[in-house]
Parts: structure tokens; sequence; C-alpha cells
């Protein structure tokens, strides 16, 4: 079971970027952001701020942690 829920990919599809593209954007390989989508690989925090900024989502709406 995942530490935390990841809420990325839907933020994600609302700014109309692939993974890919998410990938480009924040310097990490696409199977990153994947991994990250399934909450099977927890983010640093300069990557969780830098993927928030990229999708205009507050880090806490985008990864849940309990």
């Amino acid at each position: 079971m995942p530490d935390f829920e990841c809420r990325l990919k839907f933020y994600r599809q609302k700014r109309n970027l692939t993974q890919e593209q998410l990938a480009q954007l924040v310097g990490v390989r696409r199977e990153t952001i994947m991994r990250l989508e399934k909450a099977q690989y927890n983010p640093s925090l300069k990557l969780a701020v830098d993927i928030s900024r990229a999708v205009d989502a507050p880090i806490e709406e985008v990864f849940l942690f309990p």
C-alpha cells in the first residue's frame, strides 16, 4: 500500500499535458511521472514543488500524505 495518494494524473490531464510533456517540464523521465501517478514513487520535495507548479495546483492537493 502506498504511503501517499497522488492526484497528479487528474491535474496533468486538466492541463492537457502528456506524461512526456510534464516530464520534460520538470526535468525527469516519463517513467518517473508514470510511477508517481501510480503512487509507486515518493517524490523529493523539489520534484513535488516543480510538478505542482507545472500543473498549476497546490502541492497539498496533488500529493496527499496521511
